[in-house]
């Protein structure tokens, strides 16, 4: 099996941990090839280091480096460059960057300015974890999210990071916005990935700010729409699975629904859709809805959900001849 995932964060990372556990199941003498293409438009600079948060958690929770307890960062972690920053004033505060989270960052910081493209440099990080996907970075160009707030400072842009993780969304977001993405390319290998793919699932990321934010990279969407895809829903009962999704469907003016955010994807790019049993009412026009228990609780409930969407994913690209949707 040839297959593609899009992912975020910690969901989509937790997911395709899930995803490699059926496969294995599946075909145990027969390992699946799976590319992952991941989100950078939460990327960040801090302190003269380029971050990428998406990309590393996707590596360090398929590599085993993962802090299992918060879903992002490194296990067995220290603060002590963090702390010395502090010391000296150093902002921003509020981004937590841990000693051994630094290596990885001085490391691409490094290489990006060697000349190498992310791929190249995620590519390299990669060789230590083992991960065991493709990672690929959504585009190799330099693309941000930042978010239109207005608060007691007035009407004013900032960057996502500064959005989700100082202010927790607190703040109603009027925009959202990928900087650069006009001008941006798909990184090498994500079209010739979608292309061979067999499928392709969406795993439950942020619809808006992972999900979205690949599917606005020029060319990315419409290399999809020629593919069978199979999406897990985010939103269980009204509610997201994790993190502040909401907030960001608030924002581009989508309910909190199963419903809305199939809608949102809409039944040009997806083929199959699974929801929770709460929401089993789920429908659209030339869309295969199935519901199932969709909370990633445990290692095996995991397994269970991406062996589901595996399921669906196969039983569709057999239909549709094995190729396209």
């Amino acid at each position: 099996m040839r297959i593609v995932c899009l992912a975020g964060g910690i969901g989509g990372a937790r997911f395709l941990r899930g995803l490699k556990a059926a496969c294995a199941a599946a075909a145990p003498e027969e390992p699946a090839e799976i590319t992952v293409i991941g989100n950078t438009g939460d990327d960040i600079t801090l302190f003269g280091l380029r971050v990428c948060p998406d990309l590393d958690t996707v590596m360090y929770t398929l590599g085993g480096g993962i802090n299992e307890e918060q879903g992002w960062g490194r296990t067995d972690e220290t603060f002590t460059v963090k702390e010395e920053l502090a010391a000296y004033g150093m902002e921003p505060q509020w981004f937590g960057l841990g000693d051994r989270d630094f290596a990885t960052h001085i490391i691409r910081t490094q290489m990006l300015a060697a000349g190498y493209p992310l791929s190249q440099v995620t590519e390299a990080l990669c060789a230590r974890w083992q991960p065991g996907v493709r990672l690929l970075p959504m585009t190799d160009d330099r693309v941000e999210t930042h978010v239109v707030v207005e608060d007691e400072q007035g009407r004013r842009a900032i960057h996502f990071q500064e959005w989700w993780v100082r202010l927790r969304a607190s703040i109603p977001a009027r925009q959202i916005a990928l900087v650069g993405a006009d001008e941006a390319s798909p990184a090498p290998g994500v079209l010739d990935a979608i292309r061979e793919a067999d499928f392709v699932i969406l795993p439950p990321s942020n619809p808006v700010v992972s999900i979205g934010t690949i599917l606005q990279i020029p060319g990315i969407r419409s290399a999809l729409c020629e593919k069978t895809v199979v999406g897990v829903s985010p939103i269980i009962g009204g509610a997201p699975v994790r993190g502040m999704a909401d907030a960001c469907l608030a924002a581009i003016g989508v309910e909190t629904s199963a419903q809305a955010v199939l809608e949102l994807y809409g039944s040009d790019l997806v083929d199959g859709w699974l929801v929770a049993e709460e929401d089993k009412a789920v429908s659209l026009y030339g869309v295969a809805v199935e519901a199932r228990p969709l909370l990633m609780d445990s290692p095996e409930a995991t397994r269970d959900i991406a062996a589901a969407a595996l399921t669906l994913a196969r039983g569709l690209a057999s239909r549709a001849g094995g190729a396209g949707s």
